[in-house]
């Protein structure tokens, strides 16, 4: 029974415009069951008929007739599957995949198959069995002999159940023993039913099989039958064949990147090293802002803000009243400001530079850390001042009663403010605490002092309360926006919008790290490629094997863009790791220092870090993958 029909088949290579006929009018037939032998010397023809015949090469002339089927007519995804389900390769040269185990290398083609994982296990078992290698199967091929490779690569022939088997001089490499054992593997293939075609330049190869077509300068010379085919029967195929699954072609880059993990290990650091350095500093920006955020929080109101006139006069009552008029205001207080003061302890004096006072309309227990141009949170023992109470500056306190400032706690002191033409108001105060920075009073007690001295008192700045954070800066936009004959009535002033700028000027200055860090990422994508591109040349002949087999070239791209990939999930695991645990060393650190978490990776930080790994590794991958899903598989199977 025919299976395999070739029809006036030619075939040129070309240099330049010149050309070299191969195959000039090849007609053969070949029958289900025949063990086949092309015999002939170097350079007559033999391997490129067999590689038309095996589908490699599809450009000749004349027709390749498989089951009635032209073979021209099909496009490539077909012809893969041809390979997939009707071809099986066996090489002089063994084309082993060396990382593979001995099982891994029959399972290579099994997994071209609709066969389940188990069945696919127990056919690779039973075929290593059958080639008497079983107790070998966990080996890699650089464990075997030269014989046993050569029955590894029978079984893989055989392991998808092919109807043709093309040996491509099968016992060129082995010694006498090995080639007589070799050749009743083959017999027992044809045996089966299977059609056999041997390339060889070997008679006593040639001898052993059922015919013997004999190929010189590109023709036919002659035609011998020694036996009958070996088998009339086509045997009935047990599963069908299907193009690699993705869990399939993932399993294989993962064995290649095991195989060389020293390689991918240095590769994997150094791009771990530039994922880290973005994530960590995206941390920082992150920890420094919530730092700032609550560093406001604790020694200003952040939803206040002081208004002033711009020429520092004083603030009227339409004044005071048109700013609680702006949209989301919702309190207005007084408060006044003094240049220069002095407070007297036992006869002593001491000029203070600033003096700020805040007016109590919610009463003596109104707290003025609300105020936010005062640096309240800093007040030792949090003693804010009430009625009859002030709050001195660590410097003036040391001016007073010397290094142990804190002694003046308690004890009285006479405050004189200055008003110029005013006269000049004297109040006496207990000291209710100290601050880091500022001198605190109620204005209700200046208010009083100025009554006593029919003196008339008007408040020179007042603090705005805004209903919610996210408004401040609309309402102060609004109040510097109020005109008076086209001028400016006021301006605004507020410790939160400085302390504002520094958490973004840290945040840009944490971005521009992670950018900066971000070069090395750079490095980590040249990298990638450079390891791909070397992958792909040390694998030429994998590749080779594998489009043999009938792998797409989806397939190929797939496999290295994979590898590819396993190196950024690597590098982001790694990098993952190693930031939270500087996290935690780092926060632990300074924690005793500023008493916050200076480092706080976000999941969003993590995400974007995986993200650029992913991506970095992607984009590295495509082109030496498209390269190899481009290589042609003769000239990858020809490769070194």
């Amino acid at each position: 029974m025919s299976t395999l029909s070739l029809q006036h088949i030619h075939k040129s290579y070309y240099l330049g415009k010149e050309e070299f006929p191969v195959l000039k009018g090849i007609d053969l037939t070949f029958d289900q069951g025949d063990f086949i032998s092309i015999l002939g010397e170097s350079g007559g023809g033999k391997s490129t008929l067999m590689n038309i015949i095996g589908g490699l090469d599809r450009s000749y002339d004349g027709d390749v007739i498989i089951n009635g089927q032209r073979q021209k007519d099909k496009k490539e995804k077909s012809m893969d599957q041809y390979r997939r389900d009707t071809i099986g390769f066996i090489f002089q040269s063994f084309n082993l995949i060396n990382y593979l185990s001995v099982l891994g290398n029959v399972m290579t083609s099994l997994q071209m198959t609709k066969l389940s994982h188990k069945e696919q296990v127990k056919r690779a078992e039973e075929l290593l069995k059958q080639v008497g290698l079983y107790e070998h199967r966990r080996k890699k091929p650089a464990q075997l002999s030269g014989g046993q490779k050569q029955r590894v690569a029978i079984a893989r022939a055989l392991a998808s159940d092919p109807d043709i088997i093309i040996a491509d001089e099968p016992t060129g490499a082995l010694d006498s023993q090995n080639t007589k054992e070799v050749l009743k593997l083959l017999q027992g293939i044809a045996k089966s039913g299977k059609t056999v075609i041997v390339v060889t330049h070997s008679q006593e190869v040639a001898d052993t099989g059922s015919r013997i077509v004999r190929l010189a300068d590109g023709r036919v010379i002659g035609d011998e039958r020694l036996r009958e085919p070996f088998s009339q029967s086509a045997p009935q195929k047990e599963f069908a064949a299907r193009p690699l699954k993705t869990r399939d072609i993932w399993k294989m880059a993962f064995a290649h990147f095991r195989n060389a993990w020293k390689q991918n290990l240095m590769i994997t650091i150094g791009t771990a090293i530039g994922l880290f350095s973005v994530m960590f500093f995206l941390g920082l920006g992150n920890g420094a802002t919530n730092y700032m955020n609550s560093f406001i929080d604790g020694i200003a109101n952040p939803k206040a803000f002081q208004v002033f006139k711009p020429d520092q006069s004083s603030m009227s009552e339409q004044d005071a009243t048109d700013v609680a008029k702006v949209k989301h205001v919702t309190k207005v207080e007084k408060g006044y400001m003094s240049p220069a003061f002095q407070v007297t302890l036992k006869g002593q004096e001491a000029n203070a530079k600033t003096q700020s006072s805040q007016t109590e309309q919610e009463g003596p227990n109104n707290l003025i850390t609300k105020n936010a141009t005062l640096l309240a949170d800093s007040i030792s023992n949090k003693q804010y001042p009430k009625t009859g109470e002030i709050v001195l500056s660590e410097t003036q306190a040391k001016r007073l009663v010397g290094k142990s400032f804190q002694k003046i706690v308690g004890k009285t002191v006479t405050l004189t403010l200055p008003l110029g033409d005013k006269g000049m108001l004297t109040q006496d105060l207990t000291v209710s605490g100290t601050s880091t920075s500022y001198n605190m009073v109620n204005y209700g007690d200046l208010q009083g002092a100025a009554n006593k001295a029919n003196i008339d008192l008007e408040p020179n700045f007042v603090t705005a309360s805004v209903d919610d954070l996210n408004n401040t800066k609309a309402a102060q936009k609004a109040v510097r926006n109020l005109k008076n004959n086209g001028q400016n009535r006021f301006r605004v002033a507020s410790i939160g919008d400085i302390l504002d700028s520094i958490v973004q000027v840290t945040y840009i200055v944490s971005v521009v790290l992670a950018l900066i860090a971000g070069i090395s990422l750079l490095v980590s994508i040249l990298m990638i490629i450079a390891t791909t591109y070397m992958s792909v040349s040390e694998r030429t002949k994998e590749i080779g094997i594998l489009r043999a087999m009938g792998a797409r070239r989806k397939d190929i791209r797939r496999l290295f863009i994979n590898e590819s990939l396993l190196l950024g999930i690597s590098a982001n695991i790694l990098a993952i790791i190693t930031a939270f645990l500087a996290q935690i060393a780092v926060n632990k650190l300074v924690y005793g220092t500023i008493k916050s978490e200076i480092i706080q990776i976000s999941p969003t930080a993590v995400i974007v870090t995986v993200i650029i790994g992913i991506l970095i590794a992607l984009i590295a991958s495509i082109a030496p993958a498209s390269k190899a899903a481009r290589l042609n598989p003769i000239e990858a199977l020809a490769a070194e």
